[in-house]
């Protein structure tokens, strides 16, 4: 009941005017540019950092959110109607979803799409309003070799695990730590890495590098490397979008499988949501096939709706493993944590005894957001397809300008503008050799907590490192994370070793 008490009080605080205004901000926002290949929840969010600590810490938080959730509706709009996902989180929806907008059920399958959503993060709100609280009860008995077992298990899963080469996610990782150790030593006060500049004795912002890394570096890509293709592509939805009964009667279980699937892995840093959604497609992919009637390849309603819940499933958990644990499971998540200690908040249990209205607003402002999603989403789906005839060239420059005057702002530093554009180089050649970007931004936001921690757990022994694998939280996160890393490599084998015979077998034979 006290439970239930907290979050009306929290719909008392997200239901004011101005709060509710930067949901639908958020939402508009976050869906505008999920519709933008290439662009993504990350990206909108880092633009956002340095503009927005001028508001109120809710409202900016609830816009964010907004953004958060906003961006998952977007992308499989595109990956829908154009065969073109705005992030990989929307790949495994595309499969099946646009073969059904060229059989003529686009609307159809929007609806589905945005149906499916709706019920992901609808029902991951509702775990994290009961769930969150417990959690944070739970982080209560973390000291600080528990703290860094639980960085050092996020490092480890997102850098090695979600991405295809596991070195590139390592070497991503390790410049996210370098970038995060410059500046002067706050327990010893000798400078690190600074080139006896003063320009450095504070470190680098982690909003200069969110924005050019995320932002920067994808308009520099952009503009080098890629060459779009403009319209002639987008299909139009006919018809209402609604679905039938028998629609309904299929995407229902396929609905309550996906979020089930997704809603362990908004607790795990495993990289965001791609790895789930692609799981509950293959779910669906085997059942599809002890039918009598096989409907994948075709334009199967389950292999789309599974995958979207599964997606907006995940992000719901995400937000409550990161207000209660300050656990950032993907890069947008990993920004967010950034932004709580731009305000001097940090996610965890005393988050929950300082500023209860800030959170219980927060978690009552995601159901709020999904109703308005779906509000957005159903019916005006082709209106955020028309955001595709923005000539790239103008939609570019005014992302490249919009990063130098929130940093401007935020910083009133040359040498900071400097630092944006080298920086947003580094990106641009991170994402022209394919590392990863997630683990760059985790380890820089995560390797002080990691520092910290470990000077911690050291002080408080007299120097004996083997308390950081004493406790039982820790021993349980070391050894999942073996787990983890063991199954990682297996399917990998597995995948080389299937690769490997179907190329033998399309091999002729020499007689």
């Amino acid at each position: 009941m006290e439970t239930l008490q907290l979050l009306a009080d929290g719909f008392a605080g997200a239901l004011t005017l101005e709060n509710l205004m930067w949901v639908v901000v958020g939402c508009l926002l976050g869906t505008a540019v999920g519709v933008m290949p290439g662009l993504g929840s990350s990206m909108a969010v880092a633009l956002l950092l340095p503009v927005t600590f001028a508001l109120e810490p809710t409202a900016a938080f609830i816009m964010f959110s907004g953004v958060y959730f906003g961006g998952l509706f977007g992308d499989s709009t595109m990956g829908i109607l154009m065969n073109t996902p705005g992030q990989a989180s929307a790949i495994a929806s595309t499969f099946e979803g646009h073969k059904m907008a060229l059989n003529g059920r686009a609307a159809q399958a929007l609806a589905t799409a945005a149906i499916g959503a709706f019920i992901g993060g609808f029902i991951a709100s509702i775990v994290v309003v009961f769930m969150a609280p417990l959690l944070a009860d739970f982080s209560t008995r973390f000291g600080p070799a528990e703290f860094f077992a639980l960085a050092v298990f996020a490092f480890a899963a997102t850098s090695s695990v979600v991405t295809d080469n596991a070195v590139k996610g390592l070497a991503s990782l390790f410049i996210g730590l370098g970038i995060a150790v410059v500046g002067v030593d706050g327990v010893s006060g000798a400078p690190r890495f600074t080139l006896d500049s003063p320009f450095l004795f504070d470190g680098i912002s982690l909003v200069t590098v969110t924005v050019a890394i995320l932002a920067l570096g994808e308009v520099i890509y952009v503009a080098c490397l890629e060459r779009h293709v403009q319209g002639g592509n987008l299909i139009k939805p006919t018809g209402r979008p609604w679905l039938s009964r028998k629609d309904l009667r299929e995407a229902a279980p396929a609905w309550a499988r996906g979020t089930a699937i997704g809603l362990p892995f908004g607790v795990v840093p495993a990289g965001g949501s791609e790895i789930p959604t692609f799981l509950a497609y293959g779910l669906e992919k085997k059942l599809d096939g002890r039918r009598k009637k096989p409907m994948f390849g075709k334009g199967a309603i389950r292999g789309l709706a599974a995958p979207e819940a599964a997606g907006n499933s995940t992000t719901g958990m995400a937000m409550g493993a990161l207000l209660a644990l300050g656990l950032p499971i993907s890069a947008t998540a990993a920004i967010m944590l950034a932004a709580f200690r731009q305000y001097g908040l940090q996610p965890g249990p005393l988050l929950f005894e300082r500023s209860p209205d800030l959170v219980w607003a927060l978690l009552a402002s995601f159901f709020i957001a999904m109703v308005i999603l779906l509000i957005l989403n159903l019916p005006f789906a082709m209106l955020w397809a028309k955001l595709l005839l923005i000539p790239r060239p103008y939609l570019y420059a005014g992302i490249t300008m919009f990063c130098a005057l929130g940093i401007y702002a935020s910083s009133g530093s040359v040498f900071d503008l400097l630092m944006l554009l080298g920086i947003g180089l580094v990106g641009f050649l991170m994402r022209a050799v394919d590392f990863p970007l997630a683990p760059l931004i985790i380890g820089m936001v995560l390797g002080p907590l990691a520092e910290t921690s470990l000077r911690d757990a050291a002080m408080s022994a007299n120097g004996d490192f083997s308390v950081l694998v004493q406790g039982p939280i820790s021993l349980t996160l070391y050894g999942l994370l073996a787990l983890v890393l063991v199954f990682a490599v297996l399917n990998r084998v597995l995948a080389r070793v299937r690769r490997t015979r179907e190329v033998e077998a399309e091999e002729p034979v020499n007689v």
